[in-house]
């Protein structure tokens, strides 16, 4: 079994105790990780309170900074093929998917790099004619870092990037459902010359680690990717130490198809929203919405291209399915969409676990026309997608917005006009017109409602990292007029 250490003030150690790390793909043990409690957790957040107070780090320049950050993009993207394939290892995410995007995630490395020292602050003209009054935007603090299992380089690097573009230091807790590729990573940051404590990387379960970690009192803000309820977990914590919090939490995202769409180009990008990363995504596409005329058509086209995707071994390249990363999301999905069948809903295709060891659970789609279905409601986290139909372009609408999440959408339509309606009063962070599941270092990224607040990429991101000083500075050698009068 491979060994893995977590990071803690420039160290690698294996900490009070160890647990195992189970492979999706065969369902058998494969390494061995440390697993940090409420000791751990107190000396990883003190290392980082120091080095962002006391250390090198805090004595750099925002440009010394940026080179840092250039330096680890160069190792990222220098280390991807090794990279990915533990995050294949240890989460089950096919190869052909963790190699290119830990590749684009040296991106964001890059961007957040160019940004350090581009983060300014302003002068204010002030209403009073003897002071001159400026702002300073500095580090937020010790960030608390708390990740998933999916896309893990990813989602660690839209927080880490601009939390260390903007002079923080962090403490990282890597999801104890397979953390061995930010276990891993933590190399690269200690090649890349981070002073020791900038970057701590740990994992362990949430009660003993993760509750500690978030409410810590030396620790200003809480950056979190999950589900709605350990969210709500999250911010009570946050209550012990009063932190700031951005949470970018799930969705139940509409995918609304029209009449006059490609409907070729559609199929292919619900398959994309929908299957690809075997629906472990929180902007997967899982209510199809489809306009009445076309829906069997639609359909039909959708049923090939989900029964022709390849599932099999996630470390092969031809693969296009792998299995789920957990026994227990394989058994949430499959009494789901029971209950779903049983509620009505009818079975297009998939439904039911394949023969195979590991994991796995085939791309399946439900018809859940005029059925008050909990696929409709209820985020899978899987490849399952539940289909509704419309007939005008109110109801489209209705039903897109009829959710408590609203992280992404997507509206395939020829109609220009109709787009730039529906783009602005879908209720979501991110509207996909004609295409799905694109992103870039320079869009932001994040949702509303019970999809979370805050948002990850772009320049928000990196001022969300940071807090303003209000300066005021007296320009008069006058006397201060009366005391008791406020100036």
């Amino acid at each position: 079994m491979q060994h893995f250490q977590y990071y803690i003030d420039g160290q690698f150690l294996d900490g009070e105790a160890r647990f195992p790390s189970v492979d999706p793909a065969s369902g058998k043990e494969w390494a061995d990780l440390p697993e940090a409690r409420e000791s751990d957790v107190d000396r990883a957040v003190n290392a980082a309170e120091q080095a962002l107070n006391n250390g090198a780090w805090s004595k750099m320049t925002a440009t010394q900074r940026g080179k840092l950050i250039y330096r680890l993009a160069d190792l990222v993207a220098a280390n991807t093929q090794k990279l990915a394939e533990l995050e294949t290892r240890d989460t089950g995410k096919i190869i052909r998917e963790t190699s290119a995007q830990i590749a684009y995630v040296a991106d964001y490395y890059r961007y957040y790099a160019g940004i350090a020292d581009k983060i300014e602050g302003s002068y204010l003209p002030i209403d009073k004619p003897d002071m001159d009054v400026w702002l300073r935007r500095e580090p937020i603090g010790v960030v608390a870092m708390v990740v998933p299992w999916n896309s893990q380089l990813f989602l660690s690097a839209v927080k880490i990037g601009p939390a260390l573009a903007a002079g923080c230091t962090m403490v990282v807790k890597a999801s104890e459902d397979g953390p061995a590729p930010l276990l891993e990573f933590a190399r690269l940051i200690h090649e890349a010359g981070f002073p020791a404590g900038v970057v701590n990387i740990i994992t362990g379960f949430g009660a003993s680690c993760g509750a500690a970690l978030c409410r810590h009192p030396k620790i200003a803000h809480v950056a979190f990717t999950g589900g709605p309820e350990t969210a709500r977990q999250i911010v009570r914590n946050s209550a012990e130490n009063l932190a700031s919090t951005s949470l970018e939490l799930g969705g139940k995202s509409p995918f609304v198809v029209f009449a006059d769409a490609d409907l070729e180009s559609a199929a292919n990008a619900q398959v994309a929203g929908i299957f690809a990363a075997t629906g472990q995504s929180c902007v997967a596409g899982s209510r199809l919405i489809v306009e009445r005329r076309v829906k069997d058509e639609f359909l039909t086209l959708l049923k090939g291209k989900a029964e022709a995707i390849r599932m099999g071994p996630p470390l092969e390249m031809a693969t296009e399915i792998g299995p789920l990363a957990t026994r227990r999301q394989q058994e949430h999905i499959a009494a789901l969409v029971g209950k779903s069948v049983q509620s009505g809903a009818s079975l297009v295709t998939g439904g039911h676990r394949p023969g195979l060891e590991g994991y796995y659970f085939p791309p399946t789609i439900l018809d859940c026309d005029g059925v008050n279905s909990p696929s409709l409601v209820n985020e899978f986290f899987g490849p399952v997608l539940s289909v509704v139909s419309f007939e005008t372009e109110a109801e489209a609408l209705a039903l897109a917005n009829d959710t408590h999440y609203g992280l992404a959408s997507g509206v395939f339509t020829q109609n220009l006009t109709r787009a730039h309606r529906l783009m602005k009063a879908i209720r979501a962070g991110i509207v996909w017109v004609n295409t799905y599941r694109a992103v870039s270092p320079i869009a932001p990224f994040g949702g509303f409602g019970l999809s979370g607040h805050g948002r990850e990429g772009g320049m928000a991101a990196a001022l969300d990292y940071t807090r303003t000083k209000t300066i005021w500075l007296r320009t008069s050698d006058d006397p201060i007029p009366d005391p008791f009068v406020m100036r």
